[in-house]
């Protein structure tokens, strides 16, 4: 069997051509990918800085029940003697963990933990772990 021929010229697809073009496509398919995970980085530091920020604006009530507010990249955590309480933005969510330092093992030994879609989510989270607390 035979191609016909027509009067048009066809383009000839050679190995480099198409080496080339996937080169290209994968390049920009990457440069989504991170772009994306940058986006969403920023969008969930901002939310550790609003948590931080929405925590910090009562600091009588910090001091009073002896917690120490502090933030580290994706995670705000509140630090008391006996327990710790921390939030870590990924993804669009937040992990909220309430963990006990009165382990006899040396560490922080991890109790609850409850992922959170929300900042003011993550406020009610924390606000309910410190009142287990009875401090």
């Amino acid at each position: 069997m035979t191609a016909k021929r027509t009067g048009t010229k066809t383009a000839k697809v050679t190995l480099q051509k198409a080496f080339e073009a996937e080169q290209t496509r994968r390049d920009a398919e990457r440069q989504e990918r991170e772009n994306a995970e940058r986006r969403q980085q920023e969008e969930d530091l901002a939310r550790a800085e609003e948590l931080q920020a929405l925590l910090a604006v009562d600091p009588e009530f910090l001091d009073a029940k002896g917690l120490t507010l502090d933030r580290r990249r994706y995670t705000v955590t509140l630090d008391h003697a006996e327990f710790r309480i921390a939030a870590y933005f990924e993804g669009g969510q937040a992990m909220v963990r309430s963990a006990d330092k009165r382990s006899t093992t040396g560490g922080v030994a991890p109790r609850k933990e409850q992922v959170v879609q929300t900042v003011e989510d993550a406020v009610m989270v924390m606000a309910q772990y410190l009142a287990d607390e009875r401090i």
